[in-house]
């Protein structure tokens, strides 16, 4: 297994793994399987090769191809410019427990690290995901909120717990 920054070429593998995450955790996403399936693959390729910087992803790779991934969004304001977001964090079932989630999570915290003007990181998660939550706590991430009713599913709604750690600069 190796984790490497998601390229142009990688979309049609990202894009797929993605539907599934969404299809297989619906609850963990804000986003539908069906919404995204909509999409165009220039969507996909942006999440990856954003021309403005805007965001990129990390993918994690076996012999199988792409199991794993996380994203990082990035602001263009003036005034938050210092805070990055971790989205669209999944490993997929096949490969779990194998310490894929943590290596993801630490690219992104590194790359993180290697932007000077970036002083905090920001995640949600769905309340009552606990392997995710531990994840992130095991990374440095504390809780700051909950924003109740944060996704309606069909069978209620969810609150989403919302979680940030400070980026140290070597």
């Amino acid at each position: 297994m190796h984790i490497a920054r998601l390229q142009f070429a990688d979309a049609p593998q990202y894009r797929a793994l993605m539907l599934e995450a969404y299809a297989l955790a619906p609850d963990a996403f804000t986003s539908s399987a069906e919404d995204r399936a909509l999409e165009p693959e220039s969507f996909w390729v942006k999440r990856l090769s954003d021309p403005a910087g805007l965001s990129l992803a990390f993918g994690a790779f076996d012999d199988q191809g792409l199991v794993g991934t996380v994203a990082l969004k990035f602001s263009d304001k003036p005034k938050t410019r210092h805070k990055d977001s971790v989205i669209g964090m999944y490993v997929g079932p096949g490969a779990r427990g194998k310490g894929i989630g943590s290596a993801l999570l630490g690219a992104a915290i590194q790359e993180a690290q290697s932007r000077a003007d970036v002083l905090v990181l920001t995640l949600t998660v769905t309340e009552g995901n606990t392997s995710a939550t531990n994840l992130y706590r095991a990374a440095g991430f504390e809780v700051f909120g909950i924003q109740p009713m944060a996704i309606r599913t069909p069978g209620g709604f969810l609150s989403k717990v919302h979680m940030w750690r400070r980026v140290s600069h070597a």
